[in-house]
């Protein structure tokens, strides 16, 4: 089908465009893919005013927003499929379970010829009803199920019953946030002393994230170290229960709670580890921040982690929902700045595999592999060989 100057037209559908990491990647793939060969548009079903939809409008993308007001208005799903069917889209490539579930459904009904579902990822755990959902409706539905991370698409095949051929692995990429600045004296700003170890993250405050793990693991590695602090950057849902959760610890005065940041540059010019303390995760772009920043990382060993770092050589891999391990990996890095510094050095020399770039390449492959499978003919001039 193709549009009338030949490019492939591809419709990108996401719930809203709040700063999380897959609306990130999202907008990381819609601004990178070759405008020679692709229009994309750009299309959420609920509106927010949001930095993201600037980025969008800046790289001069077409932005849709369908204004779907809650849960139970399906009505805006006319108007998706009406834009699928007018704007003759060759790829509607949906993202996050609300969009792949309604995406899959919708577009089957426009007839898109090229449908996917792409899962940043959940825990595969409980839920019924999503399993369900996943495994008998979008995967049936969409031409290709994407996973970030190798765990979530075996689980996805042995938890969900998902055919291995409807599967594809593609992890994510490091995606530079918006209004990102140079670093600056975070530590005078907090009156963190120059030589203190300081241990931080960066997350949405929400239930996924287990910041009260981390928590209990500072308190262990602060009776090792009086002089520590914990800096937490972030919003969310479950931010001042985490508060409250640090005062019971005894913690108020040592850990610094930053609110929503956008220049981890900054964050983690502060930091001496970083941790991440998720009980699940895709490929998460904190990650990726760390190894671009030469922080070293330790992280529970969950979703697409594994992917990313070599466990002991370039971050420190330790089990979920376990404080003391996480507190014992923490101390070891505090305790010993070559270790620190080599285990940065070999995180930051995987980056190249994870460049924007990279995924951009495999997105382009899936989209013209799959509509030439379904017989659309690409234009003339063929993507460069990956």
């Amino acid at each position: 089908m193709t549009g009338p100057d030949g490019r492939v037209r591809v419709l990108m559908l996401v719930d809203s465009l709040l700063p999380g990491g897959a609306e990130r990647f999202l907008i990381g793939l819609a601004t990178h893919l070759p405008p020679e060969r692709y229009e994309v548009c750009v299309c959420a079903t609920r509106g927010q005013p949001d930095p993201l939809v600037d980025v969008v409008r800046e790289a001069g993308l077409r932005y849709e927003v369908l204004g779907r007001r809650g849960r139970f208005d399906l009505s805006p799903f006319r108007r998706l499929r009406r834009l699928l069917r007018d704007g003759e889209f060759d790829v509607l490539h949906a993202h996050k379970f609300g969009s792949n579930l309604w995406g899959s459904i919708v577009g089957r009904l426009a007839r898109s010829p090229v449908v996917i579902a792409h899962e940043q990822t959940w825990s595969y755990e409980g839920q019924p009803l999503r399993r369900f959902l996943d495994g008998r409706v979008i995967a049936r539905l969409a031409d290709v199920f994407v996973a970030v991370s190798s765990r979530d698409r075996e689980r996805m095949t042995s938890v969900e019953r998902i055919p291995p051929e409807k599967t594809v692995y593609i992890p994510n990429a490091f995606v530079p946030r918006v209004g990102e600045r140079a670093a600056a004296g975070l530590r005078d700003q907090l009156g963190i002393e120059p030589d203190a170890p300081v241990v931080g993250t960066m997350c949405v405050l929400r239930r996924q994230k287990r910041l009260d793990v981390l928590i209990d693991a500072f308190a262990l590695v602060a009776e090792d170290h009086p002089d520590a602090r914990l800096v937490i950057a972030g919003y969310g849902p479950l931010d001042e229960a985490w508060k409250a959760h640090a005062a019971e610890r005894g913690l108020s005065e040592r850990v610094h709670w930053l609110g929503k940041r956008d220049d981890p540059e900054a964050v983690l010019a502060t930091v001496d580890v970083a941790a991440m303390s998720s009980d699940f995760e895709g490929t998460p772009l904190f990650a990726f921040e760390c190894m671009s920043a030469r922080t070293p990382v330790v992280t529970t060993d969950v979703g697409g982690l594994r992917d990313v770092f070599e466990a002991g050589t370039s971050a420190l891999l330790v089990p979920r929902r376990d404080p003391r391990a996480l507190a014992v990996a923490i101390g070891e890095l505090l305790s010993d700045p070559d270790r620190r510094r080599a285990m940065a050095g070999a995180a930051y020399a995987r980056l190249d595999e994870f460049t924007i770039e990279r995924a951009v390449a495999r997105v382009g492959d899936l989209y013209e592999s799959l509509l030439e499978r379904r017989g659309v003919a690409l234009p003339r001039a063929a993507a460069p060989a990956r």
